[in-house]
Parts: structure tokens; sequence; C-alpha cells
């Protein structure tokens, strides 16, 4: 059909002419009501954004040389924080002299992760940053 006859015809019904696939060979027009076309497409994205998980991450920070006391404590807010669905990144700092020994401060975070009973998985694996090294746990 040609152009004019399709804008006729939409005129005739007040409606609009919308171009749909304009690289088509020809390109493929739809007579429709456009501002209704767009309110459906913008409420139809607005659901599917509100039916999507939102995730938080938490964090924990603890150090080279935090006592088992200590570790405990973070470890059950992690736990807690893992039950309520929520991401946990837990980091282990180091400072002054014990940037000297990055094997121990990696060897700690492992064990602390270890130590959590709720089921998790590792999203990101250990990476190291200028104040430690870091890792994002996520609940299974």
């Amino acid at each position: 059909m040609t152009p004019w006859d399709a804008l006729q015809i939409a005129r005739e019904k007040s409606l609009d002419l919308v171009e749909v696939a304009p690289k088509a060979n020809p390109p493929v027009c739809r007579i429709m009501d456009f501002g209704k076309f767009q309110y459906q497409k913008s409420r139809q994205e607005r659901m599917s954004k509100a039916k999507q998980k939102k995730f938080d991450i938490k964090g924990i920070r603890i150090g080279v040389r935090t006592d088992d006391h200590d570790l405990n404590f973070k470890k059950n807010q992690a736990e807690k924080f893992l039950k309520k669905g929520n991401k946990v990144k837990v980091e282990i700092t180091m400072r002054g002299r014990e940037k000297a020994h990055q094997d121990l401060a990696r060897l700690n975070l492992q064990n602390f992760i270890r130590s959590i009973s709720v089921p998790h998985k590792i999203e990101q694996e250990v990476k190291r940053y200028p104040g430690g090294f870091n890792v994002i746990i996520a609940p299974e």
C-alpha cells in the first residue's frame, strides 16, 4: 500500500501511522493510537522493573589481627544478612607492616568465609584492593 493511502486510512479512523520497521524493504508501518502505545510500553517497563528482585550489599570489615570473639560476632552478622537474602561484601583490611603478609590476610579471609554456616555461594572471588582483600558472597 502506498504511504498516502495508509495516511488517509489512519486519518479516517483518527489514528496514527507509525513506522515499525524502517529498515525493512519496503518499510513496515502500523495504524494505531501512538499515545496509547507509548503509555502501555512505559507501563510494561514499570511492571517488569517492579518484579525484579533488588539486592542490598551489606558490608563486613575485619582485620588481620581481629580476635576470635569479634570474628564470631561478625560471622553471626554475615549469617543474619544472608538469611535475609542480602549479599555480603567481606573486606579484610591491612595496615602498615601487615601488608607484607598478604598470604596470611587471604588465609584469614578464606577461613572466615568457611566458618559461615548459612548456605552461600561466592559471587565474586577474593580480589585485591589497595587496603586489603574483599569477596562478595550471596545466599543460595
